[in-house]
């Protein structure tokens, strides 16, 4: 006579473990989903200083990092984070972190609904050196949407990795009320050989013109 089926196959495998293991495997897909978009290999660009000069991404393969800020002078959010955007090229300048400002032009009447021009913006020092796009190959290669948004790129192999995007901060408008340093604290943590940290947060600006 053949022994009565179990009733409880698996064996030792009840619906809750089931669940739980079922529920493990789609919270680690989701956080390596998260991973590999803000660690996305970015190629090479070329862009332009005032002076008509080219200036390529991969000439700062030596660098430790690279921050590309996609910013526009008629735009208040990025008038509001000039001073902001100096200090830290000030700082990080001398551990080995490069700065590149991208003059990108913006999309005036979709920004118009911030209100940006009622923003009360007092700006001290020196102007941003700014640079062009021309091709707008850099902000489609990073997928940039704002000014100001910022990228973390890190040398990797034969080109560079994206570890953090967006937001500089948490406060756009009142630079005394900001409370966490997104890009500083990615800085950091890259420069002590790190994970980033925060890996990817929404900016807030000026629409980008898209052509």
């Amino acid at each position: 006579m053949l022994p009565p089926f179990p009733t409880d196959f698996p064996p030792r495998m009840t619906f809750r473990r089931i669940s739980i293991i079922a529920a493990a495997v789609l919270l680690f897909g989701a956080l390596a989903v998260t991973t590999a978009r803000a660690q996305s290999t970015v190629g090479d660009f070329t862009l332009k200083t005032a002076a008509n000069a080219d200036v390529s991404l991969s000439s700062y393969a030596k660098s430790k990092a690279v921050v590309v800020v996609f910013v526009n002078p008629t735009c208040a959010f990025s008038k509001l984070y000039q001073n902001r955007l100096n200090e830290l090229k000030s700082r990080y300048g001398s551990r080995g972190v490069e700065f590149l400002f991208i003059n990108a032009p913006i999309n005036l009447e979709a920004s118009a609904e911030t209100d940006v021009e009622k923003l009360k913006v007092k700006t001290t020092g020196t102007e941003l050196a700014y640079l062009t796009d021309e091709d707008h190959k850099a902000s489609t290669l990073l997928g940039a949407t704002k000014t100001p948004e910022a990228f973390l790129l890190v040398p990797a192999g034969n080109g560079f990795v994206v570890r953090y995007k967006g937001a500089i901060d948490d406060n756009a408008q009142v630079e005394s009320y900001v409370k966490e340093q997104y890009l500083a604290l990615a800085l950091d943590n890259i420069l002590a050989g790190k994970p980033a940290g925060v890996t990817d947060k929404r900016a807030a600006g000026c629409l980008i013109k898209k052509f």
